[in-house]
């Protein structure tokens, strides 16, 4: 191997000679990772790969190293335009001079790009603070493309399965288990791994569903902040993962949660909000949102393993001092990303009530239904509930009721909301996230889902539905031609609105939701979705910080 890397490091020699390229450069930059040497001329990048071999990727050979160029230039074609140019041979010449593409043995070869400005990455650009809203909208939307022309078969969809995703939660533990209790809060670690191999075990219907839905595909594996451009002539995406399969294979939603966990380090929770709303709106992907925090968790692990490795690497084997510049900048970033997975581990822990609440038309039963079905979660709402309690009684019904009569007298209205009330609590207590869905027009009731959800230790959002009162008569009206579970009707509005006390009832912070319903019903709902999920996680980390 020393031989290997001496000869790779005279190869290094001679890309540093601004006169070994075939066109004009007048100085050469050279940046080093822990697999490749990367040249920058200026126009130009050529990237080489080290002899080395890590077991989850193998570079020892030349014939491998050449094999995995070719094999980077056409993967990160799917992600780029007009940036992987070609793959060129290093030759030494009779003579031993070296140069590329030219007569003699092959020695070694190189990824050719077009070096895009580093002020225009996404990392930088993030750090100027120059992004509007619209660039994030745009890549979000260029993410769901990218992923929906992905390529899918059978053994990609295989790594979406139970056991795989299982198998690589848990080899990040079994990696950074050797760590815990002098690099690793013990504490905090031991949460974590209990978390994920919980919800693993408890949702596999959930995983399931990702598989029959085609979000599994050959993704990018290593989507981060410093591998997006904002470049004149578009979005750019480089350094797709070419060595290893199986960091590629995946769901969607792990690619996503590596950039997701990347911006929230780098303090821009908010701006990955709008990338990933842009994707789950253009992509129909609802249940990317019951994913996420579990696969941003196994991302930030990864992270935490790699800091881990790396100090190791420093201490032991070259021999640093604890206190290098280099180890504890490794050993802060494991903290730190052990840090951030334990955050989204007690986000996924926490359950949370769902209060779907608002006049009869609304849309609060639409969307509620929606999101159990996107979500996998239980669903109670009044009007079956009413139904289930008196079977009975509604047989006798007139087909208009008036309005507080019959089914809707004030003492059963009482019985509904207890019944309500008291099958949220059984799935809360079982730290299961349950959906309420009725008019909760009296603040007592809606109170008592705030009690409930503070004595169960849980997250509660009171998703309160609105529009006009023009639109609310429309849809009543069509009720009379397509009737539901609900008797709301139109000659019942007066009362509906006179009757609904207002939501002015103090409320914790990130519990109260306004949807507008009016829009366009699949732009309310994905708009939904994101906030839902920014409310829920505001809630988990004010808990945290207390």
């Amino acid at each position: 191997m020393e031989d290997a890397m001496a000869a790779f490091e005279t190869v290094c020699r001679a890309f540093a000679d601004p006169t070994f390229y075939p066109h004009p450069v007048t100085s050469v930059h050279r940046i080093d990772t822990h697999i490749s040497a990367v040249f920058l001329t200026g126009l130009w990048v050529y990237k080489l790969k080290k002899p080395v071999n890590f077991g989850f990727l193998d570079f020892s050979r030349l014939e491998l190293r050449c094999h995995y160029c070719h094999r980077e230039v056409l993967l990160n074609q799917r992600f780029s335009r007009g940036v992987y140019a070609k793959v060129v041979t290093i030759r030494r010449g009779p003579f031993g001079t070296l140069s590329l593409d030219g007569p003699g043995s092959l020695v070694e070869c190189a990824v050719v790009m077009r070096q895009l400005p580093l002020h225009l990455s996404l990392e930088a650009l993030l750090a100027q603070g120059t992004l509007k809203a619209e660039h994030w909208q745009k890549l979000g939307e260029r993410l769901a493309d990218l992923y929906a022309q992905a390529e899918r078969n059978d053994e990609i969809r295989h790594f979406g399965t139970l056991s795989v995703i299982s198998q690589n939660v848990l080899e990040n533990f079994d990696q950074t288990a050797p760590f815990v209790g002098d690099l690793l809060d013990a504490e905090k670690w031991h949460l974590i791994y209990n978390v994920n191999d919980a919800f693993v075990e408890s949702h596999s219907d959930l995983f399931d569903t990702r598989l029959k839905e085609d979000r599994i595909c050959d993704g990018h594996g290593d989507l981060r902040s410093d591998h997006i451009y904002f470049a004149d002539d578009g979005i750019q995406i480089i350094d797709a993962i070419e060595f290893n399969d199986r960091f590629r294979f995946g769901d969607v939603a792990a690619d996503l949660a590596f950039l997701h966990m990347d911006l929230d380090h780098r303090g821009a929770f908010s701006q990955s909000l709008m990338v990933l709303h842009a994707y789950a709106r253009r992509a129909h992907d609802p249940s990317l949102y019951r994913v996420l925090d579990f696969y941003a968790c196994y991302r930030a692990m990864v992270r935490v393993k790699v800091s881990c490795l790396r100090f190791r690497e420093l201490v032991e084997d070259e021999g640093r001092d604890f206190q290098d510049a280099e180890a504890t900048a490794s050993r802060h970033d494991a903290a730190r990303f052990l840090d951030l997975a334990y955050i989204y581990a007690a986000t996924m822990t926490r359950p949370t009530l769902y209060v779907f609440c608002g006049l009869p038309a609304s849309g609060k039963s639409f969307h509620a239904r929606r999101l159990a079905e996107a979500f996998q979660l239980s669903y109670v709402a009044s009007d079956v509930l009413r139904r289930e309690l008196f079977r009975e009684f509604q047989e006798d019904l007139p087909e208009k009721t008036a309005y507080g009569a019959g089914l809707y007298h004030k003492d059963r209205r009482r019985v509904v909301y207890a019944h309500l009330l008291n099958r949220a609590h059984e799935q809360l207590k079982h730290r299961r996230s349950v959906i309420l869905d009725a008019t909760f027009s009296e603040r007592k009731w809606r109170e008592e889902a705030l009690r409930l959800a503070r004595d169960q230790d849980a997250n509660v959002i009171l998703v309160e539905c609105r529009c006009s009162e023009n639109t609310l008569a429309r849809r009543l009206a069509t009720r009379d031609h397509m009737p539901g579970l609900s008797d709301a009707r139109i000659h019942h509005l007066p009362h509906f609105i006179q009757e609904f006390e207002p939501l002015t009832e103090p409320v914790p912070s990130h519990s109260h939701l306004v949807c507008d319903t009016e829009g366009n019903p699949n732009d309310v709902f994905y708009q939904l979705l994101s906030d839902l999920y920014a409310f829920q996680c505001a809630q988990s980390r004010i808990r945290l910080a207390q």
